[in-house]
């Protein structure tokens, strides 16, 4: 299977850029552009046009499209993500030319600048054509060219494998779920798996049911569709850490909300996207194989829809979970940290030195802080969440760091159960959290991405629908945390 299976374009480097219909050229100077492919003509017209304040200046020159970009030389986070935007500008240009080839030549000497400008131009050049008819596909650059020599193969790769792996978050997120169940979601890690090169398991509802996973179990039982437990395993051979990372991501294919039945308008309509904490561990695990990367990483996705069908799980059930421990239903919505609860409590044989868990939890998170960022906490040690707020600035996927103090815990207090599943009528996204850290020993990080991974409107290089938020700053913090490059 091909690498490039979410990938709709090549990215390369490369000297010739003939073929291209569109050239882009980025700069800082126009003192700079001596080298460039302008011919002196044209350097003299976007001196003079330059001047009057213009800062991108498009040229026509024997049937290619020559757009001059000028960018800044600052390596900050707000500069590289401006140089992202700018990129995403001129992304757009060469679709509104249908350009099927699109050649970049900067003059700025800046490994970082060059990498934020192809990664915004590569990650805005997505479709979701796959339901579209032909006459209705919208249009895809195919290929795209650095012929300047300013960044590595290396480099080059690596912006590529987080694209496609940022696509194929994408892709899943945006898939419904009448395409698109729990069993089809472990097809997609095995897909990952084949294609990167790391293990996967894929446990059956016969053998959840052995684990005893009863929030699986039940979240699943008004379903018509049998849930599954897959296991990704990444272990090279010279691995840094003895003890292994984990993820887990929430698998709710889709969400009705079960008996506590959401309301449609602006709310049940979008719940595809309910699996984003999922698809966001297989990518990050497709991207971590991809690049080799000598860390230890195992991804556990607990799959199934939330519907209010058959003998569906009810308010006031209690439910015993995979660890024992015993939970009081309050609220079948309530549904996604029923299935990582199980998940975590599984991640204890494998003794890991660090455990995180992704999921689109709860509308609290988004509520206090918006789509601008994702909401985290937990247990870990602080390196590990500075790591995570500092690499999420550099590629613009942001953390808000929530408080865990032990008087949340007091809300998920129950006078049946072990546990309830539902905390007060306040800091709703501290007390989710609250709960999946019962259900593991370990150093935890949770993070809810309720407000990130889907979006309802195009923001730059991040589209309407599913955003692939996360993969790029937990690989960034990864190799971060582990000193690997």
């Amino acid at each position: 299977m091909a690498l490039n299976a979410y990938l709709p374009m090549q990215i390369s480097n490369s000297k010739s850029f003939s073929n291209s219909q569109v050239l882009l050229v980025t700069y800082n100077s126009v003192s700079s552009l001596g080298s460039s492919p302008l011919n002196k003509e044209q350097l003299n017209e976007l001196k003079a046009r330059t001047k009057a304040g213009e800062l991108n200046v498009h040229f026509w020159n024997n049937g290619q499209h020559i757009l001059c970009e000028k960018l800044e030389k600052s390596t900050s986070p707000s500069e590289l993500e401006k140089t992202r935007i700018a990129a995403n500008k001129a992304m757009q240009f060469c679709l509104g030319k249908k350009a099927k080839e699109v050649a970049v030549f900067s003059t700025l000497e800046n490994e970082e600048v060059n990498a934020a400008f192809l990664e915004g131009l590569a990650l805005s050049n997505y479709t979701f054509n796959r339901h579209l008819s032909k006459d209705n596909k919208k249009p895809e650059v195919q290929r795209i060219r650095s012929v300047d020599g300013t960044l590595s193969k290396k480099r080059i790769d690596e912006i590529k494998i987080l694209v496609e792996s940022v696509f194929m978050v994408r892709d899943l997120v945006n898939e419904p779920v009448n395409h698109l169940n729990a069993t089809g979601l472990a097809n997609a890690c095995k897909k990952a798996g084949k294609a990167a090169g790391f293990k996967v398991e894929v446990l059956n509802k016969q053998k959840i049911s052995a684990l005893k996973m009863g929030g699986l179990l039940a979240v699943n039982i008004g379903s018509p569709d049998p849930p599954t437990f897959s296991i990704m395993t990444y272990s090279p051979a010279k691995a840094v850490n003895k003890k292994p990372l984990v993820l887990v991501g929430k698998g709710v294919v889709y969400d009705t909300g079960g008996l506590s039945l959401k309301p449609t308008p602006n709310s049940m309509d979008h719940m595809k996207c309910d699996m984003g904490g999922a698809a966001t561990v297989i990518g990050t695990m497709q991207a971590i194989a991809s690049m080799k990367l000598p860390v230890k990483v195992i991804g556990l996705i607990p799959a199934t829809d939330n519907r209010p069908g058959g003998n569906a799980y009810t308010p006031g059930d209690v439910i015993k979970m995979h660890n024992g421990t015993t939970v009081e239903v309050l609220n079948t919505d309530a549904e996604g940290r029923m299935i990582l609860a199980d998940a975590l409590s599984y991640a204890e044989k494998y003794d890991p030195e660090l455990v995180i868990d992704l999921a689109t939890l709860t509308g609290s998170a988004m509520a206090a802080i918006g789509s601008q960022g994702s909401v985290i906490m937990g247990t870990a040690p602080d390196k590990v969440f500075k790591a995570l707020m500092t690499n999420g600035e550099k590629v613009h996927e942001r953390f808000a760091h929530f408080p865990f103090w032990d008087e949340y815990d007091d809300q998920l207090k129950s006078d049946i159960a072990d546990a309830k599943n539902l905390g007060g009528p306040t800091a709703g996204a501290i007390t989710a959290g609250k709960f999946l850290n019962r259900f593991t020993t370990k150093p935890h990080v949770h993070i809810d991405i309720a407000g990130t991974a889907y979006s309802s409107k195009q923001d730059a290089y991040r589209p309407k629908g599913g955003t692939g938020i996360g993969v790029r700053a937990l690989v960034a913090t990864i190799k971060d945390l582990y000193n690997v490059d």
